[in-house]
């Protein structure tokens, strides 16, 4: 795609069309503050690059029936969720309807190279299956900060080898199309609000425990960043004074004490010392134990793992409270492979929170699991490229 909207005129207009579907003239006007001669001026520039086709006769509103403006069909995107073990990808049409996804297992410390000799690989194989024959445009999710003007990682603490690796620059050249980059559970956020349970609201927190936790800020429809693209980075705020040690080489991180690593290591400690006969029986079976484990010992019953869901939310819940009682959300969506311990989890945060955080900034709030699962960051991705790609040049 070489075409790019002309103004923010047209850039309204794109997004609509992205976010609602196929609409008429009318329909459009009654959206954006154009009188109805520059609607058909800015309609017909943006027919005329391509970016929007004709789409049949719109639904008559009374005289002269108008032609449904919709995006060009013909438009590709690349969405890719790279997480600590697995990555995503997907090719999406400019409405960001995903056409075709491939799920792989993958270890993000094999370092950029590898990682994105895989990643090149999948994208190679959805345009082969005659889904599309070349990207306008990659979105890249990594699950770690990101210096987001240039698309840069910055001192991951569970990502080695990739401080500074230049992404967009590596990936725009290997793909031949613009891409950007962002944090992994800013995308999640991003997919959740496009096509899940963040439709309706334009101020909320999604939280993702996975591998490690992290916190996607939504203010006015917008994700904050913060001033370094590092804001929402709570997995590393403290939980436990003089706890364990992190990743991030400080003690008694969120993370270090409750993500789906710091649970299989809670997990392998009891079952090692014969607390859990469940847990001691699946790591008999299968040589070592995941966040599944915890979560199917849990659904068999085992008080053991119930109890590790339950301390883990708990703590979790404790870092969720003071972030509500600071930014008092209408919304907390809880997502990432660790939602996989389902309303155990979920109800040992709402506990903490409803208990700690004022009845003024939770009278009124879900706390919910997210809609979309693993399609999150992969749609959220595609967002984020197509929010640059319908922006003014």
């Amino acid at each position: 795609m070489t075409a790019r909207p002309a103004n923010a005129h047209q850039a309204r207009l794109l997004r609509l069309l992205r976010d609602g579907g196929p609409n008429s003239r009318a329909q459009l006007g009654d959206q954006v503050d154009l009188s109805r001669s520059k609607l058909a001026v800015e309609v017909d520039r943006l027919l005329e690059t391509e970016l929007v086709v004709a789409d049949g006769l719109a639904a008559s509103r009374g005289g002269r029936r108008s032609h449904n403006i919709r995006l060009n069909p013909h438009l590709r995107l690349l969405g890719v969720d790279i997480g600590a073990t697995s990555v995503d990808v997907a090719v999406t049409n400019a409405e960001l309807e995903i056409l075709g996804h491939i799920n792989q297992p993958m270890d993000v410390r094999d370092g950029p190279v590898a990682v994105f000799e895989q990643v090149l690989a999948m994208a190679a194989k959805l345009r082969a299956s005659g889904l599309a024959e070349g990207f306008d445009g990659a979105g890249i999710g990594v699950p770690g900060p990101v210096r987001f003007p240039e698309g840069i990682p910055v001192a991951p603490p569970i990502m080695p080898g990739w401080d500074g690796f230049p992404v967009r620059e590596a990936l725009s050249q290997d793909l031949g199309c613009p891409v950007m980059v962002d944090n992994d559970v800013n995308l999640m956020a991003m997919g959740e609000q496009h096509a899940g349970v963040a439709r309706t609201v334009p101020d909320f927190l999604c939280v993702k425990i996975g591998t490690g936790i992290g916190c996607g800020i939504v203010v006015g429809g917008e994700v904050y960043r913060g001033t370094t693209g590092s804001a929402g980075d709570i997995g590393h705020i403290q939980a436990v004074p003089d706890g364990r040690p992190c990743a991030c080489g400080n003690r008694g991180c969120l993370e270090a004490h409750f993500s789906g690593a710091a649970l299989a290591r809670d997990a392998l400690e009891a079952a090692q010392q014969r607390l859990s006969a469940e847990l001691a029986s699946r790591l008999e079976a299968n040589g070592t134990l995941s966040a599944a484990d915890v979560a199917a010992a849990a659904a068999a019953g085992d008080a053991t793992a119930i109890d590790l869901i339950r301390e883990g939310g708990s703590r979790t819940g404790q870092v969720i409270a003071g972030l509500v009682s600071f930014f008092n959300p209408g919304l907390v969506v809880i997502g990432g492979g660790v939602t996989g311990l389902g309303h155990t989890l979920l109800a040992a945060i709402r506990t903490q929170v409803y208990r700690q955080s004022l009845p003024l900034a939770t009278g009124n709030l879900p706390i919910v699991l997210g809609e979309l699962g693993p399609t999150a960051g992969v749609i959220g991705a595609a967002r984020l490229i197509s929010d640059h790609l319908f922006s003014p040049a």
